[in-house]
């Protein structure tokens, strides 16, 4: 669990690219200029770990460029103490920027070794992560209501089961579409009543209903 002074420069150089991107949210830019994202990845990639690029982690699946965590994470408008549910544990970087911004965070993967690997670095890391194996459509109902929803995985529409764990109030952060996602927030009015906002493209790895992996 090495983290050098290198890292720690080559993290600095990073936020400053995030800034230059366009993130504002101050608790969003000290959580990335905190959490050493070489350790969340394989160390042959270590010397590139801090470009804004994602990079493969096993199990077909990717860690997302910082800034994609970072956007995603100004959206949810994330407050201290927050319930939020994650959808897409992945490397688990993006449970650490919510983590370390103190929200408490129950996160879904369904590839078994990617669950196992991320809870384990998480704990290692000293945060405390509820973290479950399992189909991210069906979310934890028994755990609902959640004050914010974050997927990070482009759904081919708004999951309803997992807009039903949403307190009203509530927002989602979520990437809909196949081969190109539109970026949506989707905040919560009443159970029946939701406004939605669009911000831009992106591409994510596609989020897969009923299929979990060993």
């Amino acid at each position: 669990m090495i983290d050098t002074y290198r890292h720690k420069g080559l993290r600095k150089k990073l936020v400053q690219e995030i800034i230059s991107k366009g993130i504002k949210d101050q608790k969003v830019i000290d959580a990335i200029g905190k959490i050493p994202r070489h350790l969340f990845m394989d160390s042959t990639f270590d010397k590139m770990a801090y470009q804004d690029k994602p990079f493969p982690i096993g199990s077909g699946q990717t860690i997302s460029q910082p800034y994609t965590v970072a956007f995603q994470t100004e959206l949810l408008q994330l407050k201290k103490g927050d319930k939020v549910l994650e959808v897409g544990t992945g490397s688990g970087y993006q449970a650490a920027v919510l983590l370390e911004m103190g929200a408490k965070v129950y996160s879904i993967e369904r590839h078994h070794s990617l669950y196992l690997k991320s809870l384990k670095l998480l704990h290692d890391l000293g945060f405390e992560v509820n973290s479950y194996y399992g189909d991210g459509y069906k979310g934890k109902p028994a755990l609902s209501p959640f004050d914010k929803i974050i997927i990070t995985a482009g759904a081919p529409e708004i999951p309803e089961n997992l807009i039903k764990q949403l307190k009203i109030g509530g927002i989602m952060v979520v990437p809909i579409g196949s081969n190109v996602q539109k970026m949506k927030r989707i905040i919560k009015i009443s159970e029946n009543n939701f406004d939605v906002e669009d911000f831009g493209d992106f591409v994510f790895v596609p989020m897969l209903k009923g299929k979990i992996n060993s």
